[in-house]
């Protein structure tokens, strides 16, 4: 798509070919009110620097994340505004290449929440320290509002340590209807099995090899990987 901006280069352009102004924008499909338009505005060099030192300090997030950020510091700025900054000085989120694996026909995913603390998901997430031994995160996530309930971190978790979790935020926010997990070992383990009934918590498991089917929580265990994860080294 060529912006107003290429446009207004091009029909300086062909001013310089000695063709008229009238005709330029006719050729290249231009309002010559839009093209005679000058913005009023100066140009508010604290605000561009404070967005790119955001941009710069979160490298993964996008315009929508660093609009959010300056709404917290408690500024009052329309998101437009951050477009223009962004585009202005292309600060842009570096895709990563993922390999496309080939589609196949999907199920339906039930259930699905309609209300917070309906459904929650909890998952594993693995990385590294700075002396290459493991660490294991356990996620636990609101699968309406999308809040990270829980990040616990250890060298390996059990079934036990996973219904503690369980137990402190259920405490403080109430037990949902549904959990919804993949099949490892600490989610089907009789412990867990026993908890889920006492509270009167159905257990959602997807199907292997469908990890699909908890979208919700993939997408956040991306995001933490993709903001926190690859940006930290962790000593210990």
């Amino acid at each position: 798509m060529v912006t107003v901006e290429r446009k207004r280069e091009a029909v300086v352009f062909l001013r310089t070919k000695e063709v008229s102004e009238r005709h330029s924008c006719q050729l290249i499909l231009l309002a010559r009110s839009t093209c005679q338009y000058k913005i009023q505005r100066e140009p508010d060099e604290e605000f561009e620097q404070a967005v790119k030192e955001l941009a710069f300090a979160n490298p993964r997030y996008g315009y929508r994340r660093v609009h959010a950020l300056l709404r917290r510091r408690g500024q009052t700025v329309n998101r437009k505004r951050v477009v223009r900054v962004w585009q202005k000085f292309g600060l842009q989120v570096l895709r990563l290449k993922r390999k496309r694996k080939r589609l196949r026909e999907r199920e339906p995913i039930t259930p699905i929440a309609s209300r917070p603390n309906e459904a929650w998901t909890y998952d594993f997430v693995f990385d590294r320290d700075a002396a290459g031994r493991r660490l294991k995160l356990l996620t636990l996530m609101d699968e309406f509002t999308r809040k990270g309930l829980a990040i616990r971190v250890g060298r390996n978790f059990k079934a036990t340590q996973v219904k503690e979790v369980l137990g402190e935020v259920g405490a403080h926010h109430g037990f949902p209807q549904y959990i919804r997990s993949d099949n490892g070992s600490e989610f089907i383990a009789g412990i867990i099995k026993e908890f889920l009934a006492e509270n009167s918590i159905k257990a959602a498991h997807i199907e292997p090899g469908s990890p699909w089917q908890n979208g919700k929580g993939e997408s956040f265990n991306g995001k933490f990987r993709d903001e926190c994860l690859r940006m930290e080294i962790f000593g210990n």
